[in-house]
């Protein structure tokens, strides 16, 4: 078995940070998964085709290049709300999946970041690390990046977006949001990144040992 580290956790917990940490830290080839997601909402939007067609989305998922991701793109609020709808449809998920076990499937290792890596996608991974922080303090986060980029935001509307894309992750009847049953649980509401990371690194050096 490959070494793979499987994280996961909800919408800003810092979880996204803190793979790419480990990731450059260990050597490791990197994924987030949510950018697959957002890769097929975003090819949907721009040849104007439907976001509810789920046979359209399943055939634009089998066929995403994970080498042609550009983060910068993928990161804008629409795409990832309209990524939101695609990631319910079963057939989309079973296509990205496979793109993403391949992924992991490297000789070398890898580190992935979604929100079923543990569940799902990765259940025997050595390493899983389920990423939270409280809703009110992933807001701040957000609200925090976005004043730095010079954007004019509303914290109580970034809180509630928060909260509505936890319920939307945790009741997906498909591959829902939870932490696997062997998952270390990691709370990162009163912990700098720094300190998040020297966590994480301590659990995945004690399983590399084992």
């Amino acid at each position: 078995m490959t070494f793979v580290i499987a994280i996961d956790g909800p919408a800003a917990s810092g979880k996204g940070t803190l793979s790419r940490k480990l990731a450059a830290e260990l050597k490791l080839p990197h994924l987030d998964t949510g950018l697959t997601y957002r890769a097929v909402a975003h090819a949907l939007l721009e040849a104007q085709q439907p976001l509810d067609n789920e046979v359209l989305a399943a055939e634009t998922a089998l066929k995403l290049d994970l080498g042609t991701m550009d983060p910068t793109i993928l990161a804008d609020h629409a795409i990832g709300e309209a990524a939101s709808q695609v990631a319910v449809m079963s057939s989309v998920r079973a296509a990205l999946v496979e793109a993403q076990r391949a992924f992991a499937a490297q000789l070398s290792g890898a580190v992935l970041d979604g929100r079923d890596i543990g569940t799902v996608v990765c259940p025997d991974a050595p390493v899983k690390l389920f990423v939270t922080a409280s809703p009110r303090e992933r807001a701040r986060r957000r609200w925090n990046e976005q004043v730095l980029k010079g954007a004019d935001v509303d914290f109580d509307a970034i809180l509630a977006d928060i909260q509505k894309r936890d319920e939307r992750d945790m009741a997906r009847a498909d591959s829902p949001l939870k932490p696997a049953a062997d998952a270390h649980l990691l709370d990162t509401s009163e912990m700098d990144i720094e300190t998040a990371f020297q966590t994480a690194l301590s659990i995945v050096k004690q399983a590399k040992a084992n």
